[in-house]
């Protein structure tokens, strides 16, 4: 079974051509920009999968176009739809794009499309802080323990398989998925991962809502030093469990979830895309608030 799953990675884990893809593709909307007279001097910042090096094969790419003009987080929704419908009408003018579908009224606007060239579907968005938050973090958690990639790869696998990892259709996104997996590593005895507290020590809350600048290197400095700081203190202290056993456990933990309801509260924030004003797994953010985790 062991050697199953390393077969499965193998397949689905991205090898440098991968990469290399995605980066192109990156590189088709920074050349679209510069035919929109909105966008001069903007900035495409990948984040997601592909910027927490959790991403697979055929992972989909998320792109932040920050606006120059923009120095903190508060730009309008409706400056965001026009931005957006502009940028449609460069790719397509472009002819660098297929599949498009323009989502106006979804909690966070979004251009969505399929890359002609090389079949990457990308996801857009004006000024996503929040979600770059999120996923360097998620970097950074990911360089603590390779299991930790290689469980996230599996289990987006499964959901995958199962029809359940689709936003679109009201089912998790891979970002839940992977928290989902960050909170079993945190679980696990001995823990893997520590509390998010002890790896960005700093006002999250705030940053993901924008009552702070996102800076980056402040970002990277605070995980940096608190993760050598976490491995310090857990020398010799490492969890031996194998891959199998990881992902077993992974799915018992979460098929008795009733006995965790004291130590965790789930709050799932978003709406459905088609009808903003129904909450629904679409397109969210899932969080695990537990004793063990915060």
């Amino acid at each position: 079974m062991e050697k199953r799953m390393n077969d499965i990675l193998s397949v689905i884990k991205p090898v440098e051509d991968d990469r290399n893809k995605q980066l192109r593709a990156i590189q088709e909307i920074v050349n679209s920009i510069y035919f929109v007279g909105a966008l001069r001097g903007a900035t495409v910042k990948p984040f997601g999968s592909f910027a927490s090096n959790l991403y697979a094969k055929s992972g989909d790419l998320d792109v932040s176009v920050e606006l120059s003009t923009d120095s903190n987080f508060h730009t309008s929704k409706e400056k965001k739809q026009d931005v957006l419908r502009e940028l449609m009408t460069a790719l397509e003018f472009r002819g660098v794009a297929t599949y498009m579908h323009f989502i106006p009224t979804a909690r966070v606007p979004v251009l969505q499309y399929v890359s002609k060239l090389f079949g990457i579907s990308c996801d857009i968005s004006i000024n996503n802080y929040p979600g770059r938050i999120k996923s360097r973090i998620l970097y950074w958690v990911n360089t603590i323990d390779e299991r930790f990639g290689d469980v996230v790869l599996l289990v987006k696998e499964w959901a995958r398989s199962q029809n359940v990892n689709d936003p679109k259709n009201g089912t998790l996104n891979s970002y839940s998925l992977s928290l989902l997996v960050l909170f079993h590593f945190q679980t696990c005895e001995p823990s893997i991962l520590p509390p998010m507290k002890e790896i960005y020590d700093v006002n999250i809350a705030g940053d993901i809502t924008g009552m702070a600048l996102y800076n980056e290197r402040h970002l990277d400095e605070v995980c940096m030093a608190n993760i050598a700081k976490f491995r310090r203190q857990n020398a010799g202290k490492r969890n031996e469990s194998s891959l199998l056993q990881l992902i077993t456990t992974f799915f018992l933990k979460f098929s008795h979830l009733d006995s965790y309801s004291s130590d965790v509260n789930i709050h799932l924030h978003g709406a459905d895309q088609a009808n903003p004003g129904q909450p629904t797994l679409d397109g969210q953010i899932l969080l695990l608030v537990c004793r063990r985790s915060i």
